[in-house]
């Protein structure tokens, strides 16, 4: 409009930021977006990519040991840190000039440069002593991790932002959390050869997965030999004169190490916008509170992806932004769909996951019907790698419909995208069982379990 230099303005440059910047700059409109660090945000630069080619890296020594019993002479490895490092950067970089060239031949404007709100239509570029108008503004700056303050000695610890930039491959690490990035780097640190510990205040990792699954990579987990400690949390962090860290538990314990790292979660990334000063609203862990198309209590202000915590995945800040271009600039009001988000932890063995877990459906429907498969997949048969796949499917035991499918093994996240339009369509077991199986192939289980391992009456087994 006339009277504002954009029609919108885009605070961060993730991958929610860069879609709602590039399809609306694409429709004609004038649009601004600042992005104080990288374009791409936390998944491309310091998340989802670098951390997926990191697990690649890892996998390598189980698959030189494996090689063995398929015939294959495999000369002692050798493994240079530096070089991976080097190789990821390199492709970051690429990732990164993507993004920029996307928005740039879209017609938008690059700030490279922090923004901060002044007022409600008014944003500050730090650093370039000026500011500009927007008609709408739309906050995707993400969030950070929390870096427990509270810990005596935490400014010693990393976390998996500096995860990607140590110098040398340290000989031992610790690790606080339970969750997706604690998990994921145990396994990724442990798989380089770095002697790794988990430490977790919960009774069992990845808290709001199927228990069946957490249980089954928890024991897979520590028979690769990844020391895993529940019910303990950190007292305070030491530094030893060699330099080395003590790290202190809650079971009295002390564990020496090079490094301690901290996953306790991530913080919505909104402190110093000005977001006060605009008139934004925000919830009790600084997240801004949105409605169900992703607008504050400030009218042409929005806000999407993990800054809103409503769903912290790079697939659902794309979608929340392409709801909000439908929503703001093209008349179409549209509301994110938040249901039956398909996910997977690339641990080793990988988990991939879409929809209800057993203890959720059990709350949820009065009879619950459970198919399950634990076996041995067929690509360890040879190698003699004692490493079990789990499979499992839930369903409402009066529609019938599979509301929920799990999945621990080989390519699991992979499997999962293609069970998300399963779950997701609504399709009952009965689909699945007129489904041809893929033989011989792991996946064939999915649509192999024709008898209910067990079931569910108003929460309790019944058998």
């Amino acid at each position: 409009m006339a009277q504002f230099d954009y029609d919108l303005f885009v605070i961060g440059g993730g991958s929610g930021g860069v879609r709602a910047g590039r399809l609306t700059a694409s429709m004609g409109k004038k649009v601004g977006i600042a992005e104080e660090h990288r374009y791409g945000g936390t998944c491309v630069i310091r998340g989802c990519v670098p951390k997926k080619l990191l697990v690649y890296a890892s996998q390598f020594p189980e698959h030189f040991e494996d090689a063995a019993g398929y015939g294959w002479t495999v000369p002692e490895a050798a493994f240079d840190w530096r070089t991976l490092l080097a190789n990821k950067d390199l492709e970051i970089a690429r990732l990164e000039g993507l993004y920029r060239r996307g928005l740039e031949n879209a017609g938008a404007d690059l700030f490279d440069c922090r923004a901060e709100l002044v007022d409600r239509h008014t944003i500050r570029l730090v650093g370039q002593d000026r500011t500009v108008t927007a008609d709408k503004i739309l906050i995707a700056t993400g969030g950070r991790p929390n870096p427990h303050a509270a810990l005596p000695g935490h400014e010693l610890c990393i976390s998996s932002n500096e995860a990607f930039y140590l110098d040398d491959l340290p000989d031992s690490i610790v690790i606080a959390g339970g969750g997706y990035i604690a998990v994921e780097f145990a396994n990724i640190f442990h798989g380089l050869g770095v002697k790794t510990t988990l430490v977790y205040r919960g009774r069992e990792i990845l808290g709001r997965f199927d228990m069946d699954l957490r249980r089954q990579l928890h024991d897979t987990m520590e028979k690769k030999g990844i020391s895993i400690l529940c019910h303990t949390i950190f007292e305070k962090i030491e530094k030893r004169a060699d330099g080395r860290l003590d790290a202190h538990l809650s079971d009295g314990s002390v564990v020496v190490t090079d490094h301690v790292m901290l996953a306790l979660g991530r913080d919505p990334n909104t402190e110093g916008l000005g977001l006060e000063a605009a008139g934004v609203d925000l919830g009790p862990r600084g997240e801004i509170l949105v409605d169900d198309y992703s607008r504050t209590n400030v009218d042409n202000i929005y806000a999407v992806g993990d800054v809103t915590d409503r769903v912290a995945l790079t697939p659902v800040a794309i979608h929340e932004a392409m709801c909000f271009v439908e929503t703001a600039f093209r008349d179409n009001p549209t509301v994110p769909d938040h249901d039956c988000v398909a996910t997977a932890v690339f641990s080793q063995p990988e988990i991939g996951t879409v929809g209800l877990s057993e203890d959720d459906a059990a709350k949820r429907y009065s009879e619950v019907e459970i198919y399950r498969a634990l076996f041995r997949p067929m690509r360890h048969t040879l190698s003699g790698r004692d490493e079990k796949m789990l499979m499992k499917l839930v369903v409402d035991g009066q529609s019938k419909r599979v509301v929920g499918a799990h999945i621990l093994g080989p390519d699991a996240g992979e499997m999962a995208q293609l069970l998300g339009i399963a779950v997701k369509a609504k399709l009952t077991k009965a689909d699945f069982d007129r489904t041809m199986a893929v033989h011989p192939s792991a996946a064939e289980e999915l649509v192999t379990m024709y008898q209910p391992s067990y079931r569910l009456k108003d929460g309790e087994r019944v058998g």
